[in-house]
């Protein structure tokens, strides 16, 4: 396991020649012991152009088993969300990564956890050991989406200046 600057410890997995946690992050702080803002105002998580975190549906029960959600500025931040010796994933390392486990149409099977998914799901068998949850997300309006179907990460790809690939 590997600890964050909170002491959240988080399971690694090796797939393919990378080393990625399997869990989602639970941090409040940057890698550097900074502080990054808490934001539950939808207007205000709207407007922010600075780094800023949340628990789904504001509800701090869920960053126990989902994690936080974090907006695109605390992703690109250079103080650094991940886990020293640890950063967030480029969508060229993700391509690599779906392509180690067979490609677009099987990959998700294998990096979806079994438990926690509101519909069936045939082809989760999570034997990557990634164990990815659907924790839905935050909208760039500030509305929550999605929990219990969806589960998105990101990368640290920039799209534009306010979004990146996930």
């Amino acid at each position: 396991y590997v600890k964050d600057v909170d002491g959240n410890c988080y399971g690694i997995v090796k797939i393919g020649k990378k080393y990625w946690l399997s869990e989602n992050l639970k941090t409040s702080k940057f890698s550097n012991g900074e502080t990054i803002p808490y934001i539950i105002n939808d207007s205000i998580w709207t407007n922010t152009r600075e780094p800023a975190f949340c628990f789904y549906n504001n509800l701090k029960v869920n960053s126990a088993i989902y994690g936080n959600l974090y907006n695109w500025y605390a992703v690109n931040d250079p103080r650094g969300l991940a886990p020293q010796g640890y950063h967030v994933p480029s969508d060229t390392e993700w391509e690599t990564l779906i392509t180690f486990l067979g490609g677009m149409t099987v990959a998700g099977g294998k990096l979806k956890a079994t438990t926690r998914w509101t519909f069936a799901n045939n082809s989760a068998s999570n034997s990557s050991g990634f164990t990815g949850l659907p924790g839905g997300f935050r909208r760039y309006f500030g509305y929550f989406n999605a929990i219990g179907i969806e589960g998105q990460w990101w990368s640290s790809t920039e799209f534009d200046f306010d979004n990146a690939y996930f």
